[in-house]
C-alpha cells in the first residue's frame, strides 16, 4: 500500500513525488535561449519564459555595448559558445549602440497557444 499525505518527503517508501524544475535547471534553460537568440536572431519560447529572457538578453546587449575585456567574460559566463559570444560583441553589440534608444532590445510577438498543450507561445527578436 502506498504511503499517502504530504508530498516530496522521505517516509518508509521514499520520495514520491520531486518537482521538475531547479534554480539551476531553469538557469540552463535560459542560458540556452539566449544564446540561440543570439545566434538565429529570433526564438519561439512559452510567454513565461519571454519575461526572464529579454532582461538577459538585454543585460547581454548592455554588456556587447561596453566592449570591454571584463565585460566580454562576464557574457561568456551566460552565452554558450564562442561563434555565439563574438556574433553578440561583433554584430549585434555595435548595431545596438547605433541605435538612439536605451535598452529594450528585444521584442516579442504572441503567436497563439501551442498544439500539443494549449501554452502561449511568443517569438522574441532584437529589435531594428
Amino acid at each position: 500500500m502506498a504511503a499517502q499525505g504530504r508530498k516530496n518527503v522521505h517516509g518508509k517508501t521514499g520520495v514520491r513525488f520531486k518537482t521538475g524544475w531547479t534554480a539551476s535547471k531553469n538557469k540552463a534553460m535560459l542560458r540556452n535561449v539566449v544564446t540561440t537568440l543570439i545566434v538565429n536572431g529570433e526564438v519561439k519560447v512559452t510567454s513565461g519564459v519571454t519575461k526572464d529572457l529579454k532582461r538577459l538578453a538585454d543585460r547581454m546587449v548592455t554588456l556587447a555595448i561596453r566592449g570591454d575585456l571584463h565585460a566580454r567574460r562576464l557574457a561568456a559566463q551566460t552565452v554558450r559558445g564562442s561563434e555565439a559570444l563574438k556574433k553578440l560583441f561583433d554584430e549585434i553589440g555595435p548595431r545596438m549602440a547605433a541605435s538612439k534608444h536605451k535598452g529594450g532590445y528585444t521584442r516579442s510577438f504572441k503567436l497563439g497557444p501551442r498544439r500539443g498543450d494549449s501554452a502561449e507561445v511568443t517569438l522574441v527578436r532584437w529589435v531594428d
